[in-house]
């Protein structure tokens, strides 16, 4: 496999560790024109998994999965992911993190199709999943949104995302796809603080050195803040 896309349910807020993973093989993605979104997927991997500990209240009422549930199930750390080049998902730094909690794993590069809305449709009034489905293919939405927080219908949902945002990135190869993902993290807006809402690009330079002093600042706004 060359990409997937995937996606994880958890635990909850507090070190979440996955009860549900999900991914799809989409490593032949370019080999079809893109405007003709004639290929799917043609392997699919769904698991649950035993957390080893309970599951958040709140967890719960997300996704739809009990202890019960997962009771019998192998522990989450048996979770190998594939040796992968591009790993794919919406907000994926979040599920890669819960996927390195089950053990040792590969080192794909990540493809953020949250930043890449973010990027292409600034105007949308939110950009979870659904909501962007609503704004982008509503008769899609109304057919399969009232199934999301389950881990493969998610990645099912962003990648009918993908394909309708693919035309607009103009990307050709997974690796312009990942570079255009990567262009889209970095922000244009500061979204904390006493200048939040305000344009990088016209913060008071004290503020912004101060910023770039910060041992936990994020690398993409780091990145904002160099190049301004």
């Amino acid at each position: 496999m060359q990409a997937i896309i995937a996606d994880t349910e958890t635990t909850g807020l507090k070190e979440p560790v996955p009860v549900e993973i999900a991914y799809l093989d989409v490593s032949r993605l370019f080999s079809v024109p893109i405007r003709r979104f004639s290929f799917d997927p043609v392997f699919e991997y769904r698991q649950l998994f035993d957390p080893q500990k309970p599951i958040e209240f709140g967890a719960m009422a997300t996704h739809h999965i009990t202890n019960e549930d997962v009771a019998g199930y192998d522990p989450y750390t048996a979770f190998e992911l594939p040796n992968v080049k591009y790993l794919i998902g919406h907000n994926i730094d979040f599920d890669y993190e819960v996927i390195k909690a089950c053990g040792e794993q590969p080192e794909p590069k990540l493809i953020c199709t949250l930043a890449i809305a973010r990027y292409l449709y600034p105007e949308l009034d939110s950009h979870k999943l659904t909501a962007l489905l609503y704004a982008l293919d509503m008769p899609y939405a109304l057919d399969h949104a009232q199934h999301a927080h389950s881990a493969l219908d998610d990645v099912w949902m962003t990648y009918h995302l993908l394909k309708i945002m693919l035309p607009k990135t103009q990307a050709t190869t997974f690796e312009e796809l990942y570079q255009f993902s990567e262009m889209a993290r970095i922000p244009k807006i500061i979204t904390f603080g006493k200048h939040n809402g305000q344009p990088i690009k016209s913060l008071p330079s004290d503020y912004k050195q101060w910023l770039l002093k910060q041992n936990d600042l994020d690398p993409y706004l780091r990145k904002a803040l160099t190049a301004s």
